[in-house]
């Protein structure tokens, strides 16, 4: 069965924005989200069929008004990309070029941070997965980065935030293991070209947010049903398929690293 309905928090730019177009152009129905609900309206009214919601992932009251909202306007939710997030130029904006301790960040900088990229994931997915478990069926797609952001000098506290929801994830993924419900973890596989980077970053090497856009089509096609646990790396998805398809023989096997 195709995830036809699809949430994506986080859609008003970058990554979020390059996977609500991609699954709009595929043919699903997005409700994509952000903090600023015009803001949101005004993207979704760029891609077909898609609708364009305020929502503040660190607020359960916000969660609960646009999932209510989308589950409406959808008439159900069957994929959720739980992709909103803050990073490091929030905290530093020279992050790339004049790292700074961990001791420098100020409290409410990283809790600023925790709560989206973490507590957010966990709140968005808290108040879709019951709909998800009493409709028989759903799934999900938590956004991650490299294992290398996770522990990079000057990274806090973006790198704890999405260690965090990698183990969130796994963790997901354990709770909803045999339910009709799969959760997996996608990233891009390298720095992209998002408002996330300072705009002096060096460009070589650097993805475009579109890279995002044939793996999350393929995890909301019939050809993802039942597919859990794995951590997809966008840069590398046609090695990961063409493995997968091989089998155990082939090289695949358990969750990309």
């Amino acid at each position: 069965m195709r995830a036809e309905r699809v949430l994506v928090t986080g859609g008003t730019s970058g990554l979020g924005r390059a996977m609500a177009a991609a699954l709009a152009a595929a043919g699903s129905a997005v409700a994509l989200t952000g903090r600023d609900g015009d803001r949101a309206a005004a993207v979704a009214a760029g891609l077909p069929g898609a609708v364009g919601l305020e929502l503040d992932v660190r607020d359960e009251a916000s969660v609960a008004r646009a999932v209510d909202a989308a589950w409406k306007r959808l008439g159900g939710i069957d994929l959720l990309v739980n992709n909103a997030g803050i990073g490091m130029r929030t905290v530093n904006p020279r992050f790339m070029t004049e790292p700074q301790g961990f001791w420098s960040v100020a409290p409410e900088q990283f809790r600023a941070v925790v709560a989206t990229n973490l507590t957010g994931y966990f709140l968005v997915a808290r108040e879709v997965t019951p709909r998800m478990l009493a409709a028989g069926a759903g799934r999900i797609v938590n956004v991650s980065v490299s294992e290398s952001t996770m522990r990079r000098a000057g990274f806090v506290p973006y790198g704890p935030s999405r260690a965090g929801s990698e183990s969130l994830s796994r963790v997901m993924a354990a709770d909803l293991r045999g339910t009709g419900v799969t959760v997996n973890v996608l990233l891009p596989g390298g720095p992209t070209a998002t408002g996330m980077l300072p705009p002096d970053a060096p460009a070589q090497g650097v993805l475009r947010p579109e890279v995002m856009g044939p793996p999350i089509v393929w995890l909301a096609s019939e050809a993802a049903e039942g597919v859990h646990d794995e951590r997809i790396v966008a840069a590398e998805f046609d090695a990961w398929l063409r493995a997968r398809a091989a089998g155990p023989t082939g090289g695949a096997g358990g969750p990309a690293r």
